[in-house]
């Protein structure tokens, strides 16, 4: 794989970016560390401004603290705080007509089949509710061992980062699973018809 960045890479601007995010995410160095294997000591330094990540670190690094690896290195929108465009706050909207799927990207009035529609609230997704999250390869895949019948079955399942929002429909008797180009994703939700919206985050993926 071949990474091409349009800017000089700055050690200071990049450790500011790897501080401030991994502080708004509530991690300490130490756990940030184990996620992409390197110890605090690294991190640490790094923030400090006395080294920059290794280049194979850069994807998994970015991914850890739920940025582009091009607004890690550069440091600019590292923490996009625009209500407006920040897909974060996006909401999930579920006719139960005919089962369309909407969201906005913040409040809005949604209406489709001449219903108004009231946003999913999202739980939290338990152990219980066996949602799994593996990346490989640049690509997240998510999958739950929720019944997929006709009564009930997962019918979407949406992989968030602060810039996009990347849904996939799901159907009956099918698999319950779903690949995701894993940049800069934060949050993962799956939607059941029978038991509503749930979020995980996606830091919680297993290599």
């Amino acid at each position: 794989m071949y990474i091409r960045f349009g800017g000089k890479m700055n050690n200071r601007v990049t450790g500011s970016a790897i501080k401030r995010l991994r502080t708004k995410s509530g991690m300490t160095q130490r756990q940030l560390g184990e996620q992409i294997g390197v110890g605090d000591k690294a991190i640490s330094r790094w923030e400090c401004g006395r080294g920059f990540p290794e280049i194979t670190l850069l994807e998994p690094l970015s991914f850890a603290l739920g940025v582009s690896v091009s607004e890690l290195i550069s440091g600019s929108n590292a923490s996009n705080e625009n209500k407006s465009a920040n897909m974060l706050k996006s909401r999930f909207y579920v006719c139960p007509k005919c089962g369309n799927i909407l969201f906005a990207a913040g409040e809005a009035s949604v209406s489709c089949c001449g219903i108004n529609l009231v946003f999913e609230k999202a739980q939290s997704a338990t152990d219980e509710y066996g949602i799994s999250i593996e990346y490989s390869d640049g690509e997240l895949y998510v999958s739950t061992n929720h019944p997929m019948t006709k009564a009930c079955h997962v019918s979407f399942m949406a992989a968030v980062s602060a810039d996009r929002v990347q849904l996939v429909r799901l159907y009956p008797e099918g698999d319950a699973s779903a690949r995701f180009r894993r940049e800069g994703v934060r949050d993962i939700y799956v939607y059941c018809k029978c038991h509503g919206l749930f979020r995980t985050s996606a830091l919680k993926a297993k290599k």
